[in-house]
C-alpha cells in the first residue's frame, strides 16, 4: 500500500513538472528527425507551436518522436499552432498525420504554391496537408506576428523572411556585411523559407528554416535589422549553402543548436563559422556527423545522438527560459546535464 501511495505521489509530481505553462517557463524542444526539422515551443501560458515536422514514412519514426515529446515530455493534449517553414518533405512531412493522431489547431505557412520545380510529386504530396488543414492554413508574410498569448513576461513571434521577401533593412550597420559574397541564385523553395524571431522578455530565439545564402545576405546587408540573439537554430541543418557569415556573426548567439543528421548537414564550413561567433558559449548538435572528424564538431557532451540512423536513440535538446526571461537552461534528453546561461541585454 505504501509503495502504491509513493508511486501515486511521484506520478502527481512528475505530471506537475510537465511544461504545461503552470511554471511560466518558455520551453523549446529540438526534436531529432534524422536531418529534417521539428521544433516544439511551449509558452509560459501553455500554448504550443510546432515548427516543421520531419520526414514521413520510416515506419512513423518522426511522427512518433514528435507526438512522444509533445505528449509525454511537454504534457500537451494537442498542438495549438503548426508552422511550415517551406515546402520540402523533411519539413512538412508529418503535419497531416500529427493532426490526425494528436490534433493541430491552426496551420501556418508561407502560402501554398501550385507547383514546386524541385518536386514533381508536390501536387500529390500536398493533398494530405490541404485536407488536414481543410484548405484553411493561414499565410505568414514579412512583418506578421504569430498570435500567441502573452502573460506577465511579453512574448512575440515576428516573421522576418517569407517567400524571398525580407524585412526593411533598418538598424545599425552590420560590421560583417562584407562577408556576404553574392552566389548563384537559388530557385529552390529553401530560399523562400520563413524566418521567425521569438522574444520572451529579453530572451531572443531566431530560426530560419532552410533559408539560403543570398536571402540571408539580403536580410542582413548593409544593416542588421535583427539585432543579437541568445539562441540560434543553425540554418538548413548546418549546410554551407546557408549560414552566411554576414548573418551568423551579426546575430552573435550565445548558444546554437544544429538539427543535423548522421550524414546530412553538420558541415565543416558551417562549424568553422560558428566558432567565429564572438559571444558563443556553447554549440549543440542533434547528431554526430559520421563523415567528419570529431575535433571539427561540437564536443561529445554537446551532441545528442551518435552513430548511424540504425542505432539512433532520438534524443532531443531542450532550452527552457525562466519565467522572467532573464536566464535559460539547455540540456540533452531527460537525464542530460542542465547548463545555465544568462540572457543578454540586446
Amino acid at each position: 500500500m505504501l509503495r502504491q501511495l509513493a508511486f501515486l505521489c511521484c506520478s502527481i509530481v512528475c505530471a506537475a513538472s510537465f511544461a504545461d505553462g503552470s511554471n511560466g517557463r518558455f520551453d523549446i524542444y529540438f526534436i531529432d528527425v534524422e536531418g529534417g526539422a521539428a521544433t516544439l515551443l511551449v509558452t509560459g501560458e501553455g500554448e504550443s507551436v510546432l515548427i516543421d515536422s520531419g520526414y514521413p514514412d520510416n515506419h512513423g519514426r518522426d511522427k512518433d518522436r514528435i507526438i512522444g515529446v509533445a505528449k509525454n515530455v511537454a504534457g500537451l493534449s494537442k498542438i495549438d499552432h503548426a508552422v511550415v517553414s517551406h515546402w520540402h518533405m523533411d519539413h512538412y512531412g508529418n503535419h497531416a498525420v500529427v493532426a490526425a493522431e494528436f490534433g493541430i489547431g491552426t496551420f501556418w505557412d508561407r502560402g501554398i504554391p501550385d507547383t514546386l520545380q524541385e518536386d514533381r510529386s508536390f501536387e500529390e504530396r500536398i493533398a494530405a496537408y490541404r485536407s488536414a488543414s481543410q484548405n484553411g492554413s493561414k499565410s505568414l508574410n514579412v512583418g506578421d506576428h504569430i498570435p500567441l498569448k502573452s502573460g506577465k513576461t511579453k512574448l512575440t513571434a515576428t516573421v522576418l523572411t517569407s517567400s524571398r521577401d525580407v524585412v526593411a533593412n533598418t538598424g545599425t550597420p552590420n560590421p560583417f556585411a562584407d562577408r556576404h559574397q553574392q552566389r548563384d541564385s537559388d530557385a529552390s523553395d529553401n530560399a523562400a523559407s520563413l524566418s521567425v524571431l521569438f522574444q520572451f522578455g529579453d530572451f531572443r530565439f531566431f530560426t530560419c528554416g532552410d533559408l539560403t545564402w543570398n536571402i540571408e545576405g539580403k536580410l542582413m546587408t548593409p544593416n542588421n535589422p535583427v539585432g543579437t540573439v541568445d539562441l540560434f537554430m543553425v540554418t538548413h541543418h548546418g549546410l554551407p549553402t546557408s549560414n552566411n557569415p554576414a548573418l551568423v556573426l551579426a546575430v552573435d548567439p550565445t548558444v546554437t543548436v544544429m538539427c543535423n543528421g548522421p550524414t546530412k548537414g553538420g558541415a565543416e564550413e558551417t562549424l568553422k563559422t560558428l566558432r567565429e561567433v564572438k559571444s558563443l558559449k556553447d554549440m549543440y548538435q542533434l547528431h554526430t556527423n559520421v563523415k567528419l572528424a570529431a575535433e571539427l564538431q561540437a564536443p561529445t557532451d554537446f551532441i545528442a545522438n551518435s552513430g548511424t540512423t540504425d542505432t539512433c536513440k532520438g534524443q532531443w535538446v531542450k532550452a527552457s527560459v525562466a519565467p522572467d526571461g532573464a536566464s535559460y537552461t539547455v540540456q540533452i534528453g531527460p537525464k542530460g546535464k542542465q547548463r545555465t546561461y544568462t540572457t543578454r541585454t540586446h
